[in-house]
């Protein structure tokens, strides 16, 4: 669901830009107040394991299409909301700056579509009503499902609303939007069972982790072991896995492919959008994640496609794309939730 420049106008871009920055300002100062110091790991190891795991691109039988994990529920779950909306944005912006995947543009959409409704909609008033602390596997699961499956309609939504919002692309409301939401709702029902799966596992392991803030005490023994098992996870997804991905194209290229019968948009070369796709051609050091020179001329074009669907150089660059983002949103995340804990401890 990550959308291309070519959806977007500055006007829409520019909007959702500062909607994004100002809940990052909003989460930095509720995570300098809330966060446990030793979920900082944490939120740099999950980073690594959700930017891994929006690799593989799995196929929905009888559609022709592909989805992948979000994420933003996993996080919101396991971090808390602040903590989840900051690791999502890390993600997206390692996704953008060096992998063209999403435009620079569409940055601050795909921040508030991927990360805002699963986080702050989903989370609260799903997720938590339906499970509360101490429930067990099976309505932890139900809660999963339904909370991704809505998380994934609002942000399907509001990709249909900020396309025809910019009025630069031939996708009209009505029939964008009744091929965005269906294929939308299978993909957060495979997303949701994925979500339980990882939080029932580190329940399973630590369940201390589950809701723990600053003023809860914890075993460093205990996040340590959940922390290199989850490294250890993201290093064989994005290295290993990624590399036999579908390469069915995801549910938003779906949906333009059926309304245009392209699955891409030629993006406007002239003005805010040429400048931003040269900034992101010269930043994008594996573009679509493979070695292979894409075929793409516009700026966050769709990557879903070359996920591992080619052989040879294109795999090998799918596993060092892989790791190496895994790596960069490892990194940038801690330092997020190290820099805003050390501001808070001073």
């Amino acid at each position: 669901m990550h959308m291309a420049d070519a959806l977007i106008s500055p006007a829409v871009g520019g909007t959702l830009w500062v909607a994004a920055g100002g809940t990052i300002a909003y989460c930095a100062r509720k995570v300098r107040q809330d966060l446990d110091e030793r979920k900082v790991p944490l939120m740099g190891v999950l980073g690594a394991f959700v930017f891994a795991a929006q690799m593989i691109n799995f196929t929905i039988p009888g559609t022709g299409s592909s989805g992948h994990l979000g994420g933003g529920l996993l996080l919101a779950v396991l971090l808390g909301p602040h903590a989840a909306f900051l690791t999502i944005a890390s993600v997206l912006v390692v996704q953008a700056l060096f992998f063209a995947d999403g435009g620079l543009l569409a940055l601050g959409c795909n921040i508030v579509n991927l990360g805002f409704f699963p986080a702050f909609v989903a989370y609260p008033l799903i997720y938590r009503a339906i499970a509360p602390a101490g429930s067990g596997q099976g309505r932890s699961t139900a809660a999963a499902v339904a909370a991704a499956v809505v998380g994934l309609q609002f942000g399907a939504l509001s990709v249909v609303l900020e396309t025809v919002a910019s009025g630069i692309s031939a996708l009209p409301f009505s029939s964008f939007v009744l091929l965005m939401q269906p294929i939308h709702l299978a993909i957060g029902i495979v997303e949701g069972l994925v979500t339980a799966a990882v939080v029932g596992f580190v329940v399973k392991a630590h369940p201390e982790v589950i809701g723990a803030t600053r003023r809860s005490v914890t075993s460093g023994s205990g996040f340590r072991w959940v922390a290199v098992s989850l490294l250890a996870l993201a290093v064989i997804t994005g290295g290993v896995v990624s590399r036999y991905a579908s390469g069915k194209p995801d549910g938003l290229e779906w949906a333009i492919a059926g309304v245009t019968g392209k699955g891409e948009l030629a993006s406007p070369t002239g003005g805010v959008h040429g400048a931003l796709a040269a900034i992101q051609k010269k930043s994008s050091s594996l573009p679509a994640y493979s070695f292979a020179k894409p075929t793409e001329d516009g700026a966050g074009e769709p990557a879903a496609r070359k996920r591992g669907a080619a052989k040879g150089d294109d795999r090998l660059g799918t596993s060092v794309s892989g790791i190496a983002g895994g790596g960069l949103t490892l990194v940038m995340a801690f330092a997020v939730g190290f820099l805003l804990r050390r501001r808070a401890a001073s």
